[in-house]
């Protein structure tokens, strides 16, 4: 059984008491702005659909007042903050809940590679019972949010079955922009590839302490595993995706040129591409979903089959 817990009112001013308490302060550097809309804290949850049948991944626990609440409902938490102040008083949050791992450590080992020890705590909660859904349910700190949502998606095990989090609004735009928009970009294409995306919410900087300078949004994000099927490889397809925008200006046949220039030609390149209907004067920015799935599959069997 899981004790019922009161939501913790974390209001600016019991976020200012307290950090005084404990002589600490937020760290814009680590992006900690905390929601002091309680309102925003059960929409999240709400949204999430959150039950016991859940193992929740929520990176940037902060106070622990999301987490309190996503263990109160039942669900394995393994929260995770970078912050050893923040990891403390998560912990003093959800103290004597079974149901909640604290971790003390960044969520990415690097920039491409997730955390091992938290990889290992969401397996250790799905191992518990048969039918456990993995989901993230954060407020991410912007500067993580890129990196942690795409290399779960991709990633081949540990897949969440959804994500609700907060983050910037530029973010979320982009995640749901349409080819040859400005918006539009690597992240575009890999998230709408592999899962629905979804604005639930925009939120202004006044919904949380200390404010932003910007605004943010609650996502959804839902990966689909019939898009995934569609996909077929898609640490390759995420590795094409990822070089090809790494030039967005450039023409793709420069582009692809440029990758494996000990194997074909600008030339060769150009012959290729006609052949699929491409023209080479094309950005990366110019190619809507569909093509770059068409077209990373294309370069994977020329790369098999090249010498």
């Amino acid at each position: 059984m899981f004790r019922s817990m009161m939501p913790i009112r974390q209001t600016q001013s019991h976020l200012r008491s307290l950090f005084t308490q404990r002589g600490i302060s937020p760290q814009r550097r680590l992006g900690q702005n905390f929601l002091i809309d309680l309102n925003i804290h059960d929409l999240i949850v709400r949204a999430a659909e959150v039950d016991a049948n859940d193992v929740i991944l929520e990176v940037g626990s902060g106070t622990g007042a999301l987490t309190a609440n996503l263990a109160g409902r039942g669900a394995a938490v393994v929260a995770i903050d970078v912050d050893p102040a923040m990891a403390k008083l998560t912990a003093e949050a959800v103290a004597g809940l079974p149901n909640v791992r604290v971790l003390h450590d960044d969520a990415l080992a690097n920039k491409n590679t997730l955390n091992p020890e938290l990889l290992d705590s969401v397996r250790a909660g799905l191992a518990v019972a048969s039918g456990r859904r993995f989901k993230v349910v954060a407020n991410l700190p912007y500067h993580v949010a890129t990196p942690l949502i795409t290399n779960l998606l991709v990633h081949r095990e540990l897949c969440p079955t959804l994500y609700v989090v907060t983050i910037q609004r530029e973010l979320a735009e982009r995640m749901c922009a349409a080819a040859a928009s400005s918006a539009y970009g690597a992240v575009s294409v890999v998230l709408q590839a592999l899962a629905d995306v979804s604005i639930v919410r925009s939120l202004p900087p006044a919904v949380f302490w200390p404010r932003p300078k910007v605004d943010s949004a609650v996502v959804a994000i839902r990966p689909d595993a019939a898009k995934r099927a569609i996909v077929v490889d898609v640490a390759w397809f995420h590795a094409i995706v990822r070089r090809v925008f790494l030039h967005r200006r450039k023409y793709i046949r420069h582009v692809l040129a440029g990758m494996w220039p000990d194997r074909w030609t600008k030339a060769q390149v150009d012959t290729w591409l006609e052949t699929r209907g491409l023209c080479g004067q094309l950005r990366a920015e110019s190619l809507n979903v569909e093509e770059f799935i068409a077209l990373a599959q294309a370069l994977k069997e020329r790369w098999l089959q090249a010498p």
